[in-house]
């Protein structure tokens, strides 16, 4: 059975995700903070593994790792997921704790968890793994009012590119998927707050089924960068 640890599993695109590798028979080692929201994504699925666990916390992401090591025997792939947008401001309005806020959740924790998922893939037999990091379409062009959120993700541009050359002696492909307007439950609610001009959207699945892709490739082959979009997004030019 191949393996995948997906952080940010509570909800939204990590708990859709979830769903299609439990689905396909993957065992799925669901990461995030709120225990009780992973356990009704895992409900019903035997190979779901529920690791309630902050990803700014380095010893617990360690801990977490760990965790699902002993019960898959390997990792096959992980889904750096976890993220925050922040509050929406001018950075003259933002204090240092809200640029703290997503900085921790959207750099320290992606690297934390990438640094457990490269150490153990190092060491295993086979060696070798894949790692899918969660950019945005704020990774290449940025929306208004975002400054902590959009660099933070042009950061995480970074740490894929350099993944990637890093693990290649160890066989470890690392891609990156940039997601736009998936239709989640925080993008629901901007829908019900402006019902007369809802945001063009796309299915959440349709993403899932993206990373999916990516995570079945065999080892000769990876996906570097892949966008994602709702068809009608603003997004080329953002007009």
């Amino acid at each position: 059975m191949k393996s995948i640890i997906i952080t940010g599993a509570s909800g939204g695109i990590g708990a859709d995700c979830a769903r299609e590798f439990l689905e396909a028979g993957w065992r799925v080692g669901m990461l995030a903070r709120r225990a009780e929201n992973l356990e009704k994504v895992a409900q019903g699925f035997d190979n779901a593994v529920v690791l309630p666990c902050d990803v700014t916390d380095a010893q617990a992401v360690s801990t977490a790792f760990d965790r699902f090591l002993e019960q898959a025997g390997r990792l096959d792939v992980l889904f750096n997921n976890a993220g925050m947008f922040g509050r929406a401001a001018t950075i003259d309005e933002l204090s240092f704790d809200d640029w703290k806020q997503v900085v921790d959740v959207n750099l320290h924790g992606m690297f934390l968890c990438a640094r457990e998922a490269f150490r153990i893939m190092r060491a295993q037999s086979p060696q070798g793994g894949r790692i899918i990091n969660n950019g945005s379409i704020s990774a290449h062009a940025p929306r208004e009012l975002s400054v902590c959120y959009t660099t933070t993700k042009h950061a995480i541009t970074g740490l894929t590119k350099t993944l990637s050359l890093d693990g290649r002696p160890f066989d470890i492909a690392c891609g990156q998927i940039d997601i736009g307007n998936a239709l989640t439950d925080l993008l629901q609610g901007i829908i019900d707050a402006n019902p007369g001009n809802p945001p063009p959207h796309m299915n959440v699945r349709d993403v899932s089924r993206a990373v999916r892709q990516m995570a079945e490739l065999g080892p000769e082959a990876n996906v570097q960068f892949m966008t994602i979009t709702a068809t009608k997004m603003p997004y080329i030019g953002r007009g």
